[in-house]
């Protein structure tokens, strides 16, 4: 099994029987086919049968419906399966990293990396969100807060604070039993806010493998086969 986590900074990669995880630049002018270039260039050799692709966007039935505004054009309609010539599952990046950082109950999963990823599973069902671009603050939205552009603009210590904030809104809003602060940025937060946990990235890889496991072994799994 390979699982491809495909960020607005960086595209990661395991396969199935690999230790380490690998990882290339991705970026503005990264499309489809100059991904999968790269990727088989770094993966001579790998043996795998299906392929979990975590995509930075909304993805309905399988296939993505808009083009990341964070990497170059042509993922609409691209032809996965018939690139790798293997049976691939694509999921929102964010909604890849909740499965596999769910742990039951009602969990709301925020990802703070170069946008805002964010993701509800309730009892085994989930339901990938698009609450980044939802208006927040000055005309802004949450992500132009939390996101990288809001760290940089804002400072560490006034990143912290909207991050809290936002977490306080979502949580009063969708009333989650716990929330998971996932993504690249959750590293800089010195403390979390209340009922949240910090998650791992390589929960995203987790993610990815139960993408393919029997619906007995997660029902968030089984749900995301329809996604």
């Amino acid at each position: 099994m390979l699982v491809l986590d495909v960020g607005g900074t960086h595209v990661k990669i395991l396969a199935t029987g690999k230790r380490r995880a690998l990882r290339f630049v991705s970026g503005p002018t990264m499309t489809p086919k100059s991904m999968v270039q790269q990727l088989r260039a770094r993966t001579k050799g790998w043996r795998y049968d299906v392929v979990s692709i975590g995509y930075p966007g909304p993805v309905l039935h399988g296939r993505p419906l808009k083009d990341p505004p964070n990497l170059g054009p042509g993922w609409v309609g691209f032809e996965f399966g018939r690139t790798f010539h293997r049976p691939v599952r694509i999921v929102n990046d964010a909604a890849m990293q909740a499965i596999g950082s769910y742990e039951g109950g009602r969990m709301l999963f925020l990802g703070l990396g170069t946008g805002l990823g964010s993701a509800m599973i309730v009892d085994g069902v989930l339901e990938p969100f698009e609450l980044a671009h939802l208006p927040y603050r000055k005309g802004k939205s949450y992500e132009d807060f939390v996101g990288e552009r809001g760290l940089e603009r804002l400072g560490k210590r006034r990143w912290r604070r909207a991050v809290f904030d936002v977490v306080e809104r979502l949580t009063a809003a969708l009333q989650p039993e716990y929330v998971v602060l996932g993504g690249g940025n959750v590293r800089k937060l010195r403390r979390l806010p209340p009922h949240t946990r910090r998650g791992d990235n390589r929960n995203a890889f987790v993610g990815g493998m139960r993408l393919w496991q029997t619906p007995q072994v997660k029902a968030a799994a089984a749900v995301a086969w329809q996604h």
